[in-house]
């Protein structure tokens, strides 16, 4: 894909697509229009960016593009779990953030090993692998968290009533969500490599790297996204269930 010819032709196939969808009648020619247009604009814009900050290989720039990045999955998994649930924002971006930056540590002091903690090539691509499934382990977790919390006032009260502490008493609501949040990854995980081949070994074998290279790097990818998505998950669903509950043990609804 280094000529713009190569990327035309690869346009014709959404061309295709939407001529496809306005066959069928399905209504989806505008939306298919609206999100090739964004998708190029939107990677262009991400490809000179990244161009400058590789160039440059600043700590700060490299850390203000992972603020940006942040604050963006923040938001994102915030307005998936709720508006109505107090502190959620920072607690999200909090959970997000620490799971991204043991998950990072870990790999750069033990498995990449950079010259530098900053090596863009590295962290930048890392986290938003690590952010991206952060942000869908939180909202998935979160919002089936809030949601059963919701619907399960009677029982919740009930265990309130014989004795149980708010954390005992939803327990179970508590491992549900973080399963649910953990499923999309440990399925890709059961899978990879027999039903699937992932984007980063792909992408890699795609670029000329030898099989067993990319092989190895998609290993750590999965192993990163399943220890972050579960301190994400984790943390998150604590925070939650404490806003359930005022001082006096007492839930509340949100």
């Amino acid at each position: 894909m280094d000529s713009p010819l190569q990327i035309v032709w690869a346009l014709g196939m959404m061309a295709i697509a939407i001529g496809l969808a306005a066959w069928q009648r399905l209504g989806l020619e505008w939306q298919l229009a609206i999100a090739t247009g964004r998708t190029v604009m939107q990677l262009l814009v991400v490809g000179y960016v990244l161009a400058v900050v590789f160039a440059l290989k600043d700590p700060w720039v490299v850390l203000g593009v992972l603020g940006v990045m942040l604050t963006m999955a923040t938001i994102v998994a915030r307005n998936r779990i709720s508006k109505k649930v107090p502190y959620l924002l920072p607690l999200v971006g909090g959970s997000i953030l620490t799971s991204t930056v043991v998950t990072l540590a870990y790999t750069n002091l033990f498995v990449i090993q950079p010259q530098v903690w900053y090596e863009p090539q590295y962290v930048i691509p890392l986290a938003g692998i690590v952010l991206g499934n952060a942000m869908n382990g939180a909202a998935i977790a979160g919002e089936r968290l809030v949601s059963t919390l919701n619907n399960s006032q009677l029982e919740v009260e009930t265990h309130l009533s014989l004795g149980a502490t708010p954390q005992q008493a939803v327990a179970q609501y508590r491992k549900d969500a973080i399963k649910a949040g953990l499923i999309p990854t440990v399925n890709t995980m059961m899978v990879v490599g027999i039903v699937t081949l992932p984007g980063i070994m792909t992408g890699q074998i795609l670029a000329g790297a030898e099989p067993l290279l990319a092989a190895a790097y998609q290993m750590l990818v999965m192993f990163m996204l399943a220890l972050a998505t579960l301190i994400t998950t984790v943390l998150i669903t604590w925070g939650i269930c404490r806003q359930f509950f005022n001082q006096a043990a007492q839930l509340i609804l949100w």
